[in-house]
């Protein structure tokens, strides 16, 4: 492979910037600036092709196979100006034998190296992206190999299946022993169980990573722009007594509980014969219907007929100036704000509440193919009519399956989707 670098830190002035070298020639490479490259790590001055010291910084030296990539690394913590940096990447780019890195290929050669598995990788890009604690812990799960480690034993036991199935077509001739079906019914339905289990939990594991949606719906002029600046803690949307202010889907994206919630103001909802309002209104309904939870602000709770979600919340607005019973909220001063903070949180939390380790819709199609072939096979199993051999196709198809979530077959398709959201030095 060609020797690659990049600057594996944001751009821009810092303490510290890491230039990382990945490759066959990483560490003659590494000597053309510092000279002598230590055995682990040393403290180096670096320079140019002239002779002119760029700068001081920590070299450290990772040999083939006890590195990130799985090759042979050296990482130069520099001072982090971006001057010193550009220096540094100009005189690695002039070397004939190197090359600027694309985007994701560091970790990219991780996996092609045996370093990590796709939905390592997975985990990964999610860590970089987390915002929120919830995202870090669910990526981290990932990123540990936790994901990999399921499938692997969900592997194992169908290859226990099929290997059991085909030693009776192996010894079709003569008498086997033992009737293998009822174990290769029991593997079956217990990963079976196992996989819709954690299919199940994809959804809201996804919703965890890319966020939630809560929408502020009601009447115009009942304080939804008032309540959306104060979760947000700064003024974001137009506050007016005028009703119909609002005409558009304003978003705020904040951190409830350690989840990621995009919060939503939305128009009015009323009759009007404003076409510009008329079309804030649909799209207010638009919105909130595909939100995952409305909070439906009103004036007065009593007698209210609204459509309500099992995740939905009536919270009575302008309580300094309106007394009611249930839960009220002032966003003017702030009465109530807590609660409906802690009681929103409670909802999310509860819907994440099933979530498992497999965290993408790539996870859940594989697992439910794989579970597909497995019905497919104890179908088969029924009919006596049915030959062994392509119930035991169907099972390896069913371990095929089970080996694309991790990238051990059928997953080119994805890799180059997958490594685009990296950064250059990552």
């Amino acid at each position: 492979m060609d020797t690659i670098f990049a600057l594996a830190t944001a751009q821009g002035r810092a303490g510290v910037a890491v230039v990382r070298i990945s490759g066959p020639m990483a560490v003659s490479s590494a000597a053309l600036l510092c000279r002598d490259v230590p055995k682990m790590r040393g403290l180096r001055r670096l320079y140019d092709a002239e002779g002119e010291m760029l700068d001081e910084a920590l070299v450290l030296r990772f040999d083939a196979g006890k590195s990130f990539t799985g090759e042979a690394v050296v990482e130069l913590q520099l001072h982090g100006s971006p001057a010193v940096v550009s220096a540094i990447l100009c005189v690695l780019g002039n070397h004939p034998e190197l090359r600027q890195a694309e985007a994701g290929e560091f970790t990219r050669r991780a996996l092609e190296n045996g370093c990590l598995d796709l939905a390592e990788v997975e985990g990964l890009a999610d860590l970089i992206d987390a915002e929120t604690e919830g995202q870090r812990k669910q990526a981290v799960r990932v990123f540990s190999g936790a994901l990999g480690v399921l499938a692997d034993g969900w592997r194992t036991r169908l290859i226990r299946a099929a290997a059991l199935l085909e030693a009776t077509i192996d010894f079709a001739d003569e008498d086997v022993p033992v009737d293998v079906t009822p174990e290769v019914r029991d593997l079956l339905r217990g990963v079976a169980l196992e996989m819709q289990r954690e299919a199940d939990g994809v959804r809201a594991a996804e919703r965890v990573r890319d966020g939630f949606e809560v929408a502020i719906i009601g009447a115009p002029n009942v304080g939804k722009s008032t309540l959306l600046n104060k979760l947000a803690g700064r003024d974001v949307a137009i506050t007016s007594e005028i009703a119909g202010t609002t005409r558009d889907v304003i978003e705020v994206r904040m951190d409830l509980g350690g989840l990621p919630v995009t919060l939503l103001d939305t128009a009015g909802l009323r009759e009007t014969d404003d076409t510009v309002e008329g079309l804030g209104v649909a799209r207010a309904k638009e919105r909130a219907a595909r939100a995952d939870l409305r909070i439906h602000l009103v004036l007065d709770v009593n007698g209210v007929s609204l459509n309500l979600g099992p995740d939905d919340l009536i919270v009575q607005g302008k309580a300094d100036i309106a007394q009611g019973g249930g839960l009220a909220i002032s966003g003017k001063t702030g009465a109530g704000i807590d609660a409906l903070i802690s009681e929103v949180s409670e909802r999310l939390s509860h819907k994440v509440g099933n979530i498992g380790i497999a965290m993408r819709e790539r996870h859940r199609t594989a697992m439910m193919r794989a579970i597909d072939y497995m019905d497919d096979a104890q179908r088969a199993m029924d009919d006596e009519m049915a030959m062994t051999d392509l119930i035991a196709e169907d099972l390896r198809s069913a371990i095929r399956a089970v080996d694309s979530i991790v990238g051990r077959v059928d997953v080119e398709q994805v890799l180059d989707e997958i490594f685009s959201s990296f950064c250059i030095g990552k």
